[in-house]
């Protein structure tokens, strides 16, 4: 029986080549690589270019495709899917935020830009704070929405006890259509076929285990965090 999940995928990749993007698997270093989706080199390099970047579940075309066909006349879009997620995978043991922003930089260096929006949202917005903190050369200014710089042990036990959930893994990766429902909740979820439910579960909460180490990472101590000094603008 065919994945509704990977039909759904094969229809946005469509999608993503009619707006005039491609794949680019991009060796960040040897045993990393990272896909980014981005524009064939025929299109108009005096474009200002923005780069998406996703969240915790899903990847870059699941979560940015309408915003691409909306902007992509426009404006260089650029949308790579971070480590562990979509085509993207990496050998090395690092699973910090700063790691993924590090790994982002020199992929978007590889592909030629110079200088670039970055929008971000939930956990690619804490990436995308990490890519303007470590790189102001190239970020130009960031767009962060349901995101914050970074998440502190203290912040991250107050939200866990506001949402009802002991750990982070518990709430993004879940094991069963009940905890696939929660992950995505709404206050009226639409009506959809469990089947969907069931096909979300192999194909977008994959890589559980270097997922799960990414959650844990993302996590740091409260005596670590200063807010950085930006020079971007920043907005949400």
């Amino acid at each position: 029986m065919v994945n509704t999940v990977k039909l759904y995928q094969a229809l946005l990749r469509a999608t993503m080549k009619l707006a005039g993007l491609r794949p680019r698997k991009i060796e960040i270093e040897p045993g990393t690589i990272m896909n980014f989706w981005a524009p064939t080199q025929s299109q108009n390099n005096t474009k200002n270019a923005v780069v998406f970047l996703h969240g915790f579940v899903g990847d870059g075309m699941m979560t940015w495709h309408l915003q691409v066909l909306a902007l992509a006349k426009k404006y260089a879009v650029y949308v790579p899917d971070l480590l562990f997620f979509g085509s993207s995978a990496t050998g090395d043991s690092r699973r910090t935020v700063d790691f993924q922003a590090e790994c982002v930089a020199k992929g978007l260096l590889a592909l030629g830009l110079q200088r670039c929006t970055v929008v971000g949202f939930s956990y690619g917005g804490m990436v995308a704070f990490k890519l303007a903190e470590l790189q102001p050369e190239l970020v130009e200014s960031v767009v962060a929405t349901c995101s914050i710089p970074a998440m502190t042990e203290s912040m991250s036990k107050e939200c866990l006890e506001k949402l009802g959930f002991p750990t982070w893994s518990e709430l993004l990766l879940p094991n069963s259509v009940s905890g696939v429902k929660k992950t995505v909740g709404s206050h009226r979820l639409p009506r959809i076929p469990n089947r969907v439910f069931k096909d979300s579960l192999k194909v977008i909460f994959n890589n559980k285990k270097e997922k799960a180490e990414l959650l844990e990472a993302f996590v740091i101590p409260d005596k670590d965090f200063t807010v950085p000094e930006y020079s971007q603008k920043i907005g949400n």
